[in-house]
């Protein structure tokens, strides 16, 4: 056995006979299929990065009991030094998917530890549940599980509750005897569910007391009875090749519905049982939500690195780093991708001790989230407008290459002062991967809403917020002076 979970030993784990479904047919090999062998191989990369030698200290840990180290992502930081030493075990994770992969295995990861730091919320729901969970998340973190979550419903007719919905739409609880409960439905959105081993299943979007068939929580494997997989289109099979789309081709995670049609869900994998409050508390009360949204900024803050760094080499591309106006584009683009770094080090240093356990800033964690769901936008912009036609004009495919007329064409025409023909259309078509392609455009959606829509994001700035203390400077000010003292003055 290795130090450490390695790539081989991740895709040998994802060919477990998981039903997954693209283009109207049933995929045999996940890890085989055009559609996602090469999303598979760039998720087993993250463990060989961390199996490396020199990666060993960086990335692993030895949990308490275990006898393999594991990813950093599984350790509940118990100082600010500890805290420290984990984002930077997932920044250079990140760094090997230059940030564009969402749901790596470190997110949910984040989000179940978070969990079990605040376990009295279990434990008040019920012990069984509690343990429950203290299990499942021992068992994860020994094995360095990779884990999706789905935990929002399929949208639906928004004038009525999640329980009056059509039949069989929202996951919900169909049956249940001594050996746990049925559940039928759906759930979104299993980002990397392709090559996740399991799927952390639970209710992120508020339920109502008459709800309770829809408020469970559990931890399934993917390739448990009755699991079905949806894929989304694919943009990795549409890539024509690597040079073509550097980004597309490796790093399209994918999305998907998961329909759970009569899954089985053990006792000993059921966390919350009917209780839509416990479903709630289950993110805001622990520090789940807390601890994956911090995950999320730190996975952004390499992402914005790389596109900071793209738009540099673009402008030294088409020969305008030298306009003045070109430079106060890079230099504000410069101020945002540090503001998020600097957002990181701010929610780590103002962390506090939340019993055994350093946990981040919560409200600085969240206006980082707020301010960058419009930040990456206004990043894609910038790279478009910094851009010009030069994205536009390039060669069909890497197959232009292999004609001597066509080559000869774009040596003549595909010219930069310090980049090569071939190598300027590498490096722009890398960049319409990035910005303008159906995989850069699903990317900037994603940004903009993968933690909800502005009013949710907003709303948990407002309700974080130090209010007491803003609004009692103002009353300060207020008691300093008063009307009658003033006219006493004047009078005098």
């Amino acid at each position: 056995m290795t130090v450490a979970k390695t790539g081989a030993e991740h895709i040998a784990s994802l060919r477990d006979g998981r039903t997954v479904y693209i283009d109207g047919t049933l995929v045999e090999d996940v890890t085989a299929h055009p559609a996602f062998r090469n999303v598979v191989q760039s998720s087993a990369a993250l463990y060989d990065f961390q199996a490396k030698p020199e990666n060993i200290e960086l990335m692993t840990f030895m949990p308490e009991g275990s006898n393999r180290r594991v990813n950093r992502a599984w350790q509940m930081p118990r100082s600010y030094e500890e805290m420290v030493t984990r984002r930077k075990a997932l920044q250079a994770w990140s760094r090997v998917h230059f940030g564009f992969m969402g749901r790596s295995p470190d997110h949910v990861a984040s989000a179940l530890i978070g969990q079990r730091m605040g376990i009295e919320v279990f434990r008040k729901h019920g012990p069984q549940r509690a343990k429950a969970l203290e299990d499942y998340v021992d068992y994860a973190t020994k094995t360095d599980l990779f884990l999706t979550y789905v935990i929002i419903n399929p949208q639906a007719e928004r004038a009525k509750n999640w329980g009056d919905q059509v039949p069989d739409l929202v996951a919900r609880i169909v049956d249940e005897d001594s050996s746990g409960i049925t559940i039928r439905g759906a759930k979104m959105l299993g980002t990397s569910s392709i090559m996740a081993n399991e799927v952390l299943v639970a209710n992120l979007q508020p339920l109502k007391p008459g709800e309770e068939d829809l408020a469970f929580s559990c931890a399934l494997p993917m390739n448990a009875k009755g699991i079905r997989v949806l894929s989304r289109k694919s943009y990795e099979a549409a890539a024509v090749s690597v040079f073509d789309n550097p980004l597309s081709s490796r790093f399209d995670e994918n999305d998907a519905l998961i329909y759970f049609d009569d899954v089985k869900v053990p006792w000993d994998r059921l966390f919350v049982y009917r209780d839509t409050d416990v479903c709630r508390q289950q993110f805001h009360d622990t520090w789940g939500h807390s601890y994956q949204n911090y995950q999320a900024q730190i996975r952004l803050s390499v992402k914005l690195r790389f596109l900071a760094g793209l738009a540099r080499r673009l402008t030294e591309a088409i020969g305008t780093t030298n306009i003045p106006s070109v430079g106060e584009k890079l230099g504000y683009m410069a101020a945002q991708a540090a503001m998020v770094e600097a957002m990181l080090s701010g929610m780590e240093a103002s962390g506090s001790k939340a019993g055994e356990y350093w946990v981040p800033n919560k409200h600085f964690m969240y206006s980082a989230q707020v301010l960058t769901q419009d930040l990456y936008p206004q990043f894609i912009n910038a790279i478009r407008e910094l851009s010009g036609g030069a994205m536009i004009m390039l060669p069909s495919s890497i197959k232009d290459f292999s004609d001597p007329m066509l080559n000869k064409i774009i040596h003549t025409t595909q010219r930069a002062a310090n980049l090569e023909p071939e190598d300027k259309v590498k490096f722009l078509k890398a960049c319409w991967d990035a910005v303008g392609s159906e995989f850069g455009s699903r990317h900037q959606q994603y940004e903009m809403f993968y933690a909800g829509a502005r009013f949710v994001t907003a709303g948990h700035s407002f309700r974080t917020y130090d209010w007491n203390g803003a609004t009692a400077m103002v009353e300060n000010l207020m008691a300093s002076y008063s009307l009658s003292d003033e006219l006493d003055e004047v009078k005098h």
